[in-house]
């Protein structure tokens, strides 16, 4: 009991004396997720467009990002810090590996459910495959490629924590700190930062795609 009292979850001093700290490593944490999201977005767009436009592509591409995802965080940061140093770099070459798998899946699923009949309309209409890409099949493929963004986005935000280890982990910093000085604020404060960061930037993007995809709706409305 006097243990619990001496070290409780939440010691709000900690929180107005240690501010300028929590606010550091929570927009550090959002620069690491936006810069390893949307660098792989870019990546996964160039590989998922090499694998739509030459169908052998696919399955060496699909294999490489698995294979990727498949290797542990913590290794593949370690494996960097003698190459890229203990740098921003080091922790983001990781964090867009890991996004890979995901998007490109979705962006191969999100353009091949466009139905033959609409690209054969489009073409019908004299539209060039790159006016037909951007104004046909990527609005109906956007669906698919916000979720995966969506779950892109999620997982990012629980890596970039195990980024912790070489400095550059951002709200993952505070809760190294507090396992090493057994503290339970920073801990706290750390981690229900990260899931509420995770939460508000899923339902953002969640709404970013309702908004942009609103025939989706009408659709279930029909429906229904």
């Amino acid at each position: 009991m006097l243990a619990e009292a001496t070290n409780p979850i939440i010691r709000w001093e900690y929180l107005v004396d240690e501010w300028d700290r929590i606010e550091t490593a929570l927009v550090q944490h959002i620069q690491l997720v936006v810069l390893g999201v949307g660098l792989g977005l870019v990546v996964a767009s160039v590989l998922a467009a090499t694998a739509l436009r030459f169908r052998w592509t696919t399955a060496p591409i699909t294999t490489f990002t698995a294979f990727l995802y498949t290797i542990p965080s913590v290794a593949l940061f370690g494996l960097l810090v003698p190459y890229t140093g203990v740098s921003t770099t080091t922790a983001v070459i990781p964090l867009v590996g890991y996004t890979l798998l995901v998007l490109v899946s979705s962006i191969l699923a999100g353009f091949r459910s466009v139905p033959a009949s609409v690209r054969d309309a489009a073409e019908g209409m004299g539209l060039s495959p790159a006016r037909r890409m951007l104004t046909v099949e990527l609005p109906l493929a956007l669906p698919f490629i916000v979720t995966g963004i969506r779950v892109a986005t999620v997982t990012t935000v629980g890596l970039v924590t195990v980024a912790a280890i070489i400095g550059e982990g951002g709200l993952g910093r505070l809760i190294l700190d507090g396992l090493r000085r057994t503290f339970l604020t920073p801990m706290t404060v750390g981690a229900s930062l990260s899931i509420m960061l995770a939460l508000i930037l899923d339902l953002a993007l969640w709404s970013v795609g309702r908004a942009l995809t609103p025939w989706t709706r009408h659709g279930r409305r029909a429906r229904r």
